[in-house]
């Protein structure tokens, strides 16, 4: 079984509720949901990690990188909406950064497009580590991002010739 994390940072446990006319109505477990449908449950087991408190998606990451050193990699891949740590996170950017050196794959998700939005949000510090992103699609998106993680998965795991 392949664990792929959906990971949320700050405020997303209230999407569905907070600025609807931005994020939309669908609600975390709607989106969790949303990505379960594209990872098929046979091969792949989707787990949601949401907290407000940076230091506990850092922990998260870095045990992440500890496991795949000490021979054991439980997660094939991520999904992250780091919500507003995107702009001003260097210590989730360098987790990432650990993250990417071990070969897994990480997608950078927001429901909305934050080029399009103030000025303070169109610089991601995470772009430059993660394996890519969706953004402005809204829930969409996170369809979106799943379907590339899958398929990124099944690439990295076929024998290369």
């Amino acid at each position: 079984m392949i664990k792929i994390l959906l990971v949320h940072g700050p405020n997303l446990g209230l999407l569905g509720k907070r600025e609807t006319n931005i994020y939309g109505n669908e609600t975390q477990e709607d989106l969790l949901q949303r990505v379960k449908r594209e990872c098929p449950t046979a091969k792949y087991e989707v787990e949601l990690v949401q907290s407000n408190h940076e230091g506990n998606v850092l922990d998260v990451l870095n045990q992440i990188v500890r496991d795949h050193y000490a021979g054991n990699t439980p997660v094939g891949g991520i999904l992250i909406n780091p919500g507003a740590w995107t702009h001003t996170s260097v210590a989730l950017r360098d987790a990432l950064a650990m993250v990417r050196d071990t070969g897994i794959p990480v997608i950078e998700i927001h429901l909305s497009n934050t080029a399009a939005r103030e000025d303070f949000r169109h610089a991601s510090m995470v772009a430059p580590v993660v394996t890519g992103g969706v953004v402005g699609l809204g829930a969409a998106g996170y369809t979106a991002a799943a379907r590339a993680l899958v398929e990124l998965i099944q690439r990295n795991s076929k024998p290369r010739n």
